[in-house]
């Protein structure tokens, strides 16, 4: 979570939804999509396409608004409990957009950790998710921000983070290849140093292989 340049862009200004009402220029995209349907030799005055500016504009806004929320917010009311076991959410659902495409990436995120006298409410660990998915991004980094993000704000003896997505810029377009599955993990503190501890992870993720 060092990056400086990702820092600066985080401003949260969220509207009451969690999706910023002012901080993204939906004029600018209206324009900007216009010119593309002109580019790719379409007329964007007629009946189908007419309104597809502003529909572009309003996806924009949901898809990149974790770009203007801050994903801590959710670490910040922990519970004292004396638990030192793994804590494991399975299959959070998410969906984020490739930066080399702007085109989306779908699947599920699995995250674990192992508490050090605090625990956190489950559902944050999928709001943390959904927040960092808004961005575009490329998956890789995306695993390592939830890991890192989990890590130090709940001062975990150990944080893991396993990602599995399909990526459409690989589906529809390129090599086309529709079955394939991009998995990434990020393994912080114990579960990156203990072998049995990882094991049992995947065996909670996987089943007995």
């Amino acid at each position: 979570m060092n990056d400086p340049a990702a820092k600066a862009r985080r401003k949260p200004v969220a509207s009451g939804n969690g999706v910023p009402a002012a901080a993204i220029d939906q004029d600018r995209i209206r324009a900007a999509v216009r010119e593309i349907l002109l580019a790719v030799g379409e007329d964007p005055d007629r009946e189908g396409l007419r309104e597809t500016p502003d529909r572009v504009a309003r996806m924009y806004t949901e898809m990149f608004s974790g770009l203007y929320r801050e994903p801590r917010e959710f670490l910040r009311k922990t519970f004292t409990q004396k638990y030192d076991e793994m804590v494991l959410v399975k299959s959070i659902r998410f969906a984020s957009m490739c930066e080399h495409h702007l085109l989306p990436f779908t699947g599920k995120a699995h995250v674990a950790y192992l508490p050090n006298g605090k625990i956190v409410g489950l559902s944050k660990l999928a709001r943390v998710v959904e927040v960092v998915s808004r961005r575009p991004q490329v998956q890789e980094r995306m695993t390592e921000e939830v890991a890192d993000l989990l890590m130090h704000e709940l001062d975990a003896r150990g944080v893991a983070v396993i990602l599995e997505a399909s990526h459409t810029c690989m589906t529809i377009r390129g090599v086309r290849k529709d079955s394939s599955i991009c998995t990434t993990s990020a393994m912080r503190g114990i579960f990156k140093s203990n072998h049995s501890t990882r094991a049992e992870l995947m065996s909670l993720i996987y089943g007995a292989r």
